[in-house]
């Protein structure tokens, strides 16, 4: 009797152990220690992730990672170049348990392109976009349209777009370098945005021509951006109305207003304090989960999180707080489910960092942990 009790706690014990744990994916850079795609469980209750990963998926550079909306299928881009181990840009598919996060390899395919840095599923999920960030000035960056087929596996790349550099930065604009691609909320339109071009290009959606289902906006093919300025990662607020866009060379971020596929730029906002002289590099921005803050990290010289205030009326940016994160290199963060935790992967230090966060007041807290981990690059909650 005393050992069915006893069990029995164990049991209660260890199910609350698990309704708290979130599983949590880690895309990286693999030139040195790291294997791959890591999977960690995140204690929601303390903020810590595990120090033992549950699964290491082996792959080459997957530095972005792109989940299906039902947490069933994975994407990563393999940023891989002239120069690498190896020299082709590709993507990856994986089928995974939406419950546990575990992954089982699926396909790899070619991107045709070089360096992809970034993908999104179009809203039907019929649709892998990726874009080719592309180092080298020849043949520059792209964006490529991969079909997804019956079980998530990713067919032949079947729409290819190019673009054209600004030139405003010899060193950094020689060619186009697309940073990212996203759908809008509604999933009718897909915006590029073109790091070496200064521009956010525009496209309609059209799932019914099966090979080439992106085609330019006649009226608004683009959107141009201050020269030089290096356009990097948007998101849409939830109504469409609204788009947050990361101008990296500049060190600013982009309030847009947004009608159509048409985009029109209502405020830019500085990341670095008045008076700072160094160096800058806007990398990446996402929304809190309750939608009142958007959060910006900043690279260069000097490595923050800021947190801004939305204006629920014309959806500007008000700065709420300003936070070192405790490391170099500040590539990709995220918030924890509830919106208690932000973590942040600092590319150049080789750590996560866990920061306990007020909702309330946006303010980021004291620091919770540093999970070493080479070369983190991108991070990803499965919510339930």
């Amino acid at each position: 009797m005393i050992f069915k009790v006893l069990l029995g706690s164990f049991a209660l014990a260890l199910g609350a152990s698990s309704a708290l744990a979130t599983p949590l994916l880690i895309g990286t850079y693999t030139g040195k220690e790291s294997k791959g795609i890591y999977l960690y469980h995140f204690d929601d209750r303390s903020g810590r992730i595990d120090a033992r990963p549950v699964q290491v998926m082996t792959a080459d550079n997957p530095s972005w990672l792109v989940l299906s909306p039902d947490h069933r299928l994975l994407y990563a881009v393999d940023e891989n170049g002239e120069g690498g181990r190896d020299p082709v840009g590709r993507a990856s598919a994986f089928r995974m348990e939406p419950t546990s996060g575990r992954m089982t390899f699926i396909n790899r395919v070619s991107t045709l392109g070089a360096e992809p840095t970034h993908a999104s599923l179009s809203k039907d999920g019929r649709y892998l976009f990726v874009a080719n960030y592309a180092v080298s000035p020849d043949p520059g960056g792209t964006l490529s349209v991969l079909p997804v087929g019956k079980g998530g596996a990713l067919g032949p790349v079947t729409q290819v777009k190019t673009f054209r550099a600004s030139m405003v930065n010899p060193e950094r604009q020689a060619s186009p370098h697309i940073h990212s691609v996203v759908s809008s909320p509604d999933g009718r339109f897909v915006f590029v945005q073109d790091l070496g071009g200064d521009r956010v290009y525009a496209y309609r959606y059209n799932p019914e021509h099966r090979e080439t289902p992106l085609s330019a906006l006649r009226d608004a093919p683009f959107t141009e951006l201050p020269k030089g300025s290096g356009p990097r990662h948007l998101i849409f607020s939830p109504d469409g109305r609204h788009a947050y866009l990361t101008l990296e060379m500049s060190g600013q971020v982009a309030v847009l207003d947004h009608a159509e596929g048409r985009l029109t730029l209502r405020q830019l906002v500085a990341l670095a304090p008045d008076g700072f002289s160094g160096k800058v590099s806007a990398a990446g921005l996402h929304f809190s989960p309750d939608g009142r803050f958007l959060a910006v990290t900043n690279r260069g010289t000097d490595n923050q999180l800021l947190s801004f205030r939305i204006s629920p009326e014309d959806g500007t940016l008000h700065l709420a707080d300003r936070r070192s994160v405790e490391g170099k290199e500040p590539r990709e963060f995220a918030f924890s489910p509830d919106g208690r935790f932000v973590l942040i992967a600092n590319q150049r230090s080789h750590a996560i960092n866990v920061f306990r966060r007020d909702p309330a007041s946006g303010t980021v807290k004291e620091q919770v942990q540093s999970l070493s981990i080479d070369q983190a690059s991108d991070i990803k909650f499965l919510t339930r």
